[in-house]
């Protein structure tokens, strides 16, 4: 049974789905004004190989990622770049599933985009309104914090201490709200920025609305699986909750999921630090798939540190896993291993997902596949370990002259003529490929 780790209880939860054989997932996707960070991209990899694992386990995935294309760095980039805000935002969604495609991350089932979603963003804010949850001011629409049931329980916060940060806070929306806690659904409208008519007059939607809105229409009142980076948990999803489950009655989701950060040469990414990388740029100089692997491979809550090195590693490690995918077949298999390596995949993956255990054991495998433990049923189990973690191997077929090589030098020793073995392994390795010789036959690796 796969056991989750529920941000709201601060426990692992045995996951129940609400339709069994079928996950339906919402997962926090990028503001989309400029290039992602690997910060964001390893959020999309987390979650890419969450769903990825639930589909090994044989479950359908309904995967949602919304782009936030409706916000104020959106408006204020576009102005700078002299750009409409649709011209910016569809510059850098294109750029997202660049990127991520590059990463190996699956499309999702949808993206959706707020701008598409503004008359359901109004009617849901209505709602809010006529059942008292919300009220409008100058223009504006908040939400009625006080009136919400265990608010901010998902950040584990009381309202006393959110009470004790807003007190003294002061700017332009403080005199127009009845409590300094309540937070923005509708914003009206400022000059020359991108507006919608609405019962409160001209203007946009708050951040957080857009979410429950997108969330709810595709996914429906209750949804299993809700995620994101750790920094959403408040007030984001928090205020998701709130408004989400003042609107329907019903609990939002079933399970909160949030990745750890990502540190670079152990300090915090910032720009002020010059330390702030996007996955654009890291594509330049590091192969998708070897950053895939790194951030695949660490577990998906706690925060990890790029580093030069950490690249590195994943890279010789990856080398290692292709190798040993390509090998010949033995065609001799210990059935009894080959079962308990299986085991032991799924025990370590049901366990909040812990691919940290879980390359553990595919590593495992590769070491018995290189015992001699080979054919095409474990060739294909251990292609679908690997695609756990979002690596797929191309077949690589050596070209007749390499294999004819190989085969005169196979002949060379069979007939202890040595010297020519040895010069012909010499040529072999000048083109990058490299000899094993082992008892059940002649293994070759490419550099």
């Amino acid at each position: 049974m796969i056991k989750i780790y529920d941000t709201m209880t601060r426990s692992l939860r045995e996951f129940v789905p609400l339709k069994e054989g079928q996950v339906n997932m919402y997962v926090c996707g990028p503001t989309v004004y400029n290039y992602i960070h690997v910060g964001n991209g390893r959020s999309a990899i987390a979650f890419d190989t969450i769903r990825r694992y639930f589909e090994y386990r044989g479950y359908t995935v309904n995967y949602v990622s919304n782009f936030t294309d409706v916000d104020d760095k959106i408006i204020k980039a576009a102005a700078e770049a002299g750009m409409t805000t649709k011209e910016l935002s569809d510059k850098f969604i294109a750029a997202f599933k660049e990127d991520v495609a590059a990463l190996g991350v699956k499309p999702a089932t949808e993206n959706p985009r707020v701008i598409d979603y503004m008359q359901e963003i109004i009617d849901f804010v209505q709602v809010l309104v006529d059942k008292g949850f919300a009220y409008e001011s100058s223009g504006d629409v908040y939400f009625r914090v006080r009136k919400s049931d265990h608010y901010a329980a998902l950040a584990n916060k009381t309202l006393e201490e959110l009470e004790i940060g807003a007190s003294g806070r002061v700017d332009a929306e403080s005199d127009l709200k009845e409590d300094p806690l309540d937070f923005a659904l509708w914003k009206a409208a400022k000059a020359g920025e991108i507006s919608w008519d609405s019962p409160w007059g001209a203007g946009r939607p708050g951040w957080h609305i857009e979410c429950s809105v997108m969330a709810t229409t595709i996914l429906g009142d209750t949804i299993d699986i809700h995620g994101g980076g750790a920094d959403l948990e408040f007030p984001h999803h928090t205020n998701e909750i709130a408004q989400s489950e003042a609107k329907t009655g019903k609990t939002f989701a079933n399970y909160w999921m949030h990745n750890g950060f990502v540190n670079v040469d152990n300090e915090k990414m910032s720009k002020s630090l010059g330390n702030f990388i996007t996955v654009h740029d890291a594509l330049k100089t590091i192969d998708g798939q070897v950053l895939r692997f790194f951030f695949a491979t660490q577990h998906y809550r706690k925060p990890f540190n790029f580093t030069e090195k950490a690249v590195h590693d994943a890279e010789v490690n990856l080398k290692y896993l292709k190798n040993t995918y390509e090998q010949p077949f033995t065609n001799r298999v210990d059935e009894t291993d080959f079962a308990r390596l299986l085991d032991k995949f799924q025990e370590a993956m049901d366990d909040d997902f812990n691919t940290a255990n879980g390359i553990t054991v595919v590593f495992d495998m590769a070491k018995w596949i290189n015992s001699g433990n080979y054919d095409q049923t474990v060739k294909e189990a251990f292609a679908k370990m690997l695609a756990v973690f979002g690596i797929v191997f191309e077949e690589e077929v050596l070209d007749a002259d390499i294999e004819a090589l190989i085969e005169e030098r196979q002949a060379a020793r069979a007939a202890r003529d040595f010297a020519k073995a040895d010069a012909i392994r010499d040529q072999l390795a000048a083109q990058g490929i490299k000899l094993l010789d082992t008892k059940d036959g002649v293994r070759w690796t490419r550099d």
